[in-house]
């Protein structure tokens, strides 16, 4: 994959392409870094976005000492392939001093068609606003990492129903959709609109566990959505 991918793209005299790296769940531009072959391949094989130091000439895997890493979600080439848009979901701030983003720093442009032009002021300090407020789905998804990973077990016996889930391996997931889908059509036919939003819940839940199994992310998943967008559904069908 990396040598085909590295194939595609033009680096400069360094051998480094320039990777713009976006919040995959809002599209917020975090923070712009350099890669070079090794680093690609060592963030599509790790998931965690690494890049190529200039000033220090090595590998650097961002969040390696913060803990602030970059989940991986997709990568896209530019059109001329000297440059990489990365879409990540951050553990953390990005930035080194905290912030959400590097870009952090306004600058304050002359008026447009000003007769003498005025010389822009950097206005340093300012976030460009907080982190997004988790959704009920980011805290659920952080819960199941959680159980995953065998943090934050509530039960009294310290038992787990995700990890009941997941130790069941696929084949207990996959009953568990089945069932949940079967309730949902049920409710969707003739029950009223709670029992509906309810076992919706529960499918919708299920299906997080699914994907934690695969060790996937709701944000590929948000980008497979993103990348269907405007297209006709019947249009998407046919290209599978």
């Amino acid at each position: 994959m990396i040598s085909k991918l590295w194939s595609m793209l033009a680096p400069d005299a360094s051998g480094l392409v320039a990777a713009v790296i976006v919040d995959a769940r809002d599209g917020r531009v975090l923070m712009l870094g350099y890669m070079n072959r090794e680093a690609l391949a060592a963030t599509a094989s790790t998931r965690k976005v690494t890049f190529f130091s200039r000033s220090r000439q090595q590998l650097w895997q961002k969040g390696e000492s913060s803990g602030h890493t970059l989940e991986l979600v997709s990568i896209r080439v530019d059109c001329d392939g000297d440059a990489l848009l990365v879409q990540a979901v951050p553990r953390g701030p990005t930035c080194h001093t905290g912030t959400t983003s590097c870009f952090f720093k306004t600058v304050e442009l002359p008026p447009a068609g000003a007769a003498e032009p005025v010389e822009p002021v950097e206005i340093a300090g300012e976030d460009d606003g907080p982190a997004p407020t988790p959704s009920a789905i980011d805290s659920l998804w952080q819960t199941i990492l959680d159980r995953k990973a065998g943090r934050g077990l509530t039960n009294r016996e310290g038992k787990s129903y995700v990890r009941t889930l997941l130790d069941g391996g696929v084949e207990r997931i996959n009953a568990k959709l089945v069932e949940e889908a079967g309730e949902l059509c049920d409710a969707l036919a003739s029950e009223t609109d709670a029992r509906v939003l309810n076992e919706a819940a529960d499918l919708l839940f299920h299906a997080l566990v699914g994907l934690a199994a695969r060790e996937l992310e709701p944000a590929q998943v948000a980008a497979v959505i993103r990348e269907r967008h405007g297209l006709s559904g019947v249009d998407e069908k046919a290209q599978r």
